[in-house]
């Protein structure tokens, strides 16, 4: 890897625990695009899997890997992410977070959970750079997860990839085994949100439950999709943005992913 000013910040589609053993289409733009990445100091992951009342940013030397699902094969149990934390960075986190009037609160025994893990063990399988999380407030807005992202920014400039972990499209009410159809809600709003992304449109997607096709079906509720919004917010005009086109798994979960100045 070959250093830089300015860290990359992506939006990486999830989907199932089973991503970590069934790397599909996304698995390998992920490993290959984490060979180009410049010299990292520290991972910042956003993940809809740890949210709490008020915003929490982990603070933990040695994080455990949490496997935070049930009734999954019981080779996903076994896995493990063996990557340090960064208490430091994690700290100046918190302090940019007060700075831009958002309390935060340290918790220096969070764990990894799989949010954050599953799509790193594609993205730096070596477990080798720190990583930390930042929590998501359970009231948390698309207005308010843009501020989330503005607000952590400055951390790019220190070496830190700000990488939100969510899913494009998640709805597991739809969810079928690996290779059924692909249901049509999904692949219309995919494109709706690529063609925001590309075009720049934070606006429209602030009002994208609005304003997306099949937005509710999409998206029951919105956890998993806001992380999309932390990306946008802590991008820049100058980046440019690359989409990592995962498909569809499991009928209905896109595994589109975006990389911002990567």
């Amino acid at each position: 890897m070959t250093p830089t000013a300015t860290a990359p910040v992506l939006f990486i589609s999830h989907g199932a625990p089973t991503f970590a053993v069934e790397p599909g289409v996304l698995g390998p733009m992920l490993r290959s695009l984490g060979t180009r990445l410049p010299e990292l100091k520290a991972v910042l992951v956003v993940s809809p899997h740890w949210q709490t009342r008020d915003v929490t940013v982990m603070t933990t030397a040695l994080p455990a890997t949490v496997h935070d699902f049930g009734g999954f094969p019981s080779e996903l149990y076994a896995l493990r992410y063996p990557a340090a934390g960064q208490p430091e960075l994690a700290k100046e986190a918190a302090r940019l977070l007060d700075a831009a009037g958002c309390a935060a609160h340290c918790d220096e025994r969070r764990g990894l959970d799989h949010g954050a893990w599953v799509p790193l063990m594609h993205l730096l399988p070596e477990a080798k750079v720190p990583v930390f999380q930042v929590s998501m407030p359970h009231n948390l807005t698309t207005q308010h997860a843009l501020e989330l992202g503005r607000a952590l920014a400055p951390l790019r400039s220190q070496g830190v990839l700000l990488v939100a972990s969510g899913s494009l499209t998640h709805n597991l009410y739809d969810y079928r085994q690996s290779g059924a159809p692909t249901a049509s809600y999904a692949e219309e709003f995919a494109a709706w949100v690529r063609t925001a992304v590309l075009t720049k449109g934070a606006r429209q997607l602030l009002d994208y439950r609005a304003q997306a096709p099949h937005a509710q079906r999409a998206h029951p509720s919105e956890e998993h999709f806001l992380p999309l919004l932390v990306a946008m917010g802590a991008v820049n005009d100058a980046d440019a943005v690359t989409v990592l086109q995962g498909g569809i798994t499991h009928g209905a979960l896109s595994m589109e992913s975006y990389a911002w100045g990567a």
